[in-house]
């Protein structure tokens, strides 16, 4: 008699009142529902035995920015232990968000952007975009928006936000602002084994002046329809992505867009690592990841 898959469903044990992970425990049930033994893991947890699973899959492990040490660790032991999905080849290439760089050499629109390493590149940057201009910076390496602010380019708090990421060993990205996204017009769209599954608007994030709208990093995640242009965009990144990797079509992809009138239909973000998929949103997808890791482990 076959036994059933194991999947390890990778997580931590501690999330932000602001930012619960809605994505495990239904993700969990689709999975059981299939016939698969999925269970939540946490990557740090010791206990954990990674090479008891048929494969783990890469989830909410949203802690990882402020242990990235101790997380690349973690990946590269578990990836000797067990199959890793996405594999960890993309997600070290996909942590350092200078991969927009790469995507952008292959065709894909994105924001304009610079990537400095030192506070008089950042001060350069700032004075050439003019004291009435608004811009964003952020670093290479982060998420849930930390450590990324939204300012006029004459704002001294922007070179304070720069110097605290280059002081951290961190590589500063200075964009110009994108007033749909202030309008909160970003839209993810979802990609699960090459196929577009469902897009989600979730509202303005930063607010002028540093900081986020209310206060605190609150999406309002809601489901929204794709254009034909959104799905062949969506498309085209994912095989930029493949193209610059070698790596093939992952398991899923976020990929962030928004549509704005001085770039045109432009990514703001690949997220092939721990995106939310916003499931209790999109409830039905649940069984449409479920389906493509079930085949997977069976690859």
């Amino acid at each position: 008699m076959t036994s059933s898959p194991r999947v390890g469903v990778v997580v931590t044990d501690d999330y932000p009142a602001d930012d619960l992970d809605h994505d495990t425990a239904p993700l969990v049930a689709a999975l059981r529902a299939r016939g698969v033994d999925a269970e939540p893991v946490v990557w740090h947890d010791p206990a954990v035995d990674c090479a008891a699973y048929d494969l783990l899959l890469l989830r909410s492990p949203w802690d990882y920015p402020e242990r990235l040490d101790e997380f690349l660790a973690w990946l590269t032991d578990a990836e000797a232990a067990t199959r890793v999905l996405n594999p960890p080849a993309l997600v070290r290439w996909n942590l350092d968000k200078r991969y927009l760089a790469e995507l952008a050499e292959r065709g894909v629109g994105v924001v304009p952007t610079t990537y400095r390493t030192s506070l008089d590149d950042v001060r350069a940057d700032l004075t050439a975009a003019g004291p009435d201009a608004h811009v964003v910076l952020k670093p290479t390496v982060s998420a849930g928006a930390r450590d990324t602010g939204l300012y006029r380019a004459d704002d001294p708090a922007a070179l304070a936000l720069a110097d605290r990421i280059l002081t951290g060993g961190g590589v500063v990205m200075v964009q110009p602002e994108v007033p749909e996204l202030s309008q909160g017009r970003e839209k993810a769209l979802y990609v699960i084994d090459g196929r577009l599954t469902h897009a989600i608007a979730k509202g303005a994030l930063l607010a002028p002046g540093g900081g986020f709208v209310g206060g605190v990093y609150v999406e309002h995640p809601e489901r929204v329809d794709v254009t034909d242009a959104e799905t062949v965009f969506a498309r085209r990144v994912v095989e930029a992505v493949d193209a610059a990797t070698g790596l093939g079509v992952p398991l899923y992809a976020r990929i962030d867009t928004v549509d704005s009138a001085a770039h045109g239909l432009v990514l703001l973000e690949a997220e092939l690592f721990e995106p939310a998929l916003n499931l209790h949103v999109v409830p039905e997808a649940a069984d449409v990841v479920a389906a493509a890791v079930q085949a997977r482990v069976a690859d």
